[in-house]
Order: structure tokens, then sequence, then C-alpha cells
């Protein structure tokens, strides 16, 4: 397949789930975008220069050469994918990146996203409540609805792979949410041996380890590819 468009020449990164996803992504295809790591803590984030570049203020973003700011984890992977489709982390065929993009919808809405407002909403709440609408009484509700749908999935586990022989961003999405969640109070139910013995697969691929946000610092990056961002 023919690569068009304008290429990608940074990544906004931080800490943080959505943007592990990109560099497992990244990995998975074998592609070095320059990093930019932004300082959440500092609330770098939010720095107007930084506003400028993504209204959102979150992270990930990726600029690509034309200057265009693309945000949204799922939107980056899409791009990505269509600019260099080797190897296939949608899907090669049009039955196969649809089959990917149901898969991942289901564990978005039915795992990831109840999992991570049940965290927003109990153990992080002193520190989202500032910045979106939190609901206490939530927590537990948000949690238990992840559970379900993890206890869901692990029903219908039957191969390797979440959406099918193939792994995919589904697979990479949905690790990066119950990997990091589990280690804040919400493990995988102990009956979804589907899921476990899927959860080691994923973690045996060199990308799980490499992925993780210690691996690279803005230290590490060249000073020609930081932007010039206010802190």
């Amino acid at each position: 397949m023919h690569e068009s468009g304008p290429r990608p020449i940074r990544l906004f990164d931080s800490f943080g789930i959505l943007p592990r996803v990109i560099r497992f992504f990244l990995l998975e295809k074998g592609l070095d975008v320059p990093r930019y790591e932004v300082d959440l803590l500092l609330g770098e984030n939010r720095d107007p220069e930084y506003l400028k570049l993504n209204p959102s203020g979150q992270t990930p973003a990726l600029e690509l050469s034309d200057g265009t700011i693309l945000c949204e984890g799922p939107v980056i992977c899409e791009y990505l994918e269509e600019l260099y489709p080797d190897p296939p982390l949608i899907g090669m065929t049009g039955k196969e990146r649809a089959i990917t993009r149901m898969w991942w919808r289901r564990v978005e809405l039915n795992i990831c996203q109840p999992m991570i407002l049940g965290f927003y909403y109990g153990e992080g709440l002193e520190t989202y409540r500032t910045r979106m609408r939190c609901i206490p009484e939530a927590a537990d509700g948000m949690k238990e609805r992840a559970r379900d749908g993890i206890r869901w999935l692990d029903g219908l586990l039957r191969g390797e792979w979440v959406a099918g022989p193939s792994f995919t961003v589904a697979d990479i999405h949905l690790y990066s949410f119950v990997q990091e969640m589990s280690e804040k109070g919400q493990q995988v139910p102990d009956e979804c041996a589907a899921v476990k013995k899927w959860m080691d697969r994923v973690a045996a691929r060199p990308a799980a380890e490499m992925s993780l946000w210690r691996w690279k610092s803005a230290a590490e990056m060249p000073a020609p590819e930081r932007p010039r961002i206010s802190s």
C-alpha cells in the first residue's frame, strides 16, 4: 500500500493510559517518533502555549509535518495505521478492520470507561474533582460494571486475541487499561481464567514492557525536537 500524507514529527507524551496505548502502538509498528514529555504534574498541559496546539489540554497529541495536531488516542492510531499499514494492527481488509473496530469499541465501553471512571470517582477523587465532574457515589458501581465487562469478555475469549487470530489495537487498548488499573485495586476477577491467560500473552510481547512511561524521559530527547512551550 502506498504511503501518503504528512508524516508525524513529534509526539506530545506523558504518563497516563492513553499515552501508553500510543507508545505501545508505535513500538508494535516499529516506528520511532520524537517525543516531548508534557509535565502534567506542573500543569504544562494547561499552559496557554500548549492549549494553542491542543485546546483539550490532554495527551497524547501527534504533530504532523504540515503543522496539523492530531488528538485523541484512537484517532492517532487510525492515522498511523493508514500511513504505515504494515504490520497491520487494525486490519488488512474492510472486514478485518470492521471486526477490530467493533471489539475495540466493545472493550472501551464495557471495561475501560467504567474502570477509569471508578478510579476517578474513587481513589483519584482528590486529584480529579477539580478537573472534571466526579460522582463519588458511583465509584463502586463503575468498578463493578467493569468487572462485569471482564466476565462477559472471559466467556467469549476463545482464541489468542480479543478481535480474532491476530494481535490488534483492541488488545493494546484493553491491556493498557486493565494492567494499569489492576495496580490500583481493580484486578481481573479470579474466575476469569481466559482473560488472565490473555493478559499473560500480551505481557510477553516486548512492546508491553517497553511502552511503560519510564522507558524514555524528556532528558533523552534531543533539544531541537522540543517545542517552545513555557513552563
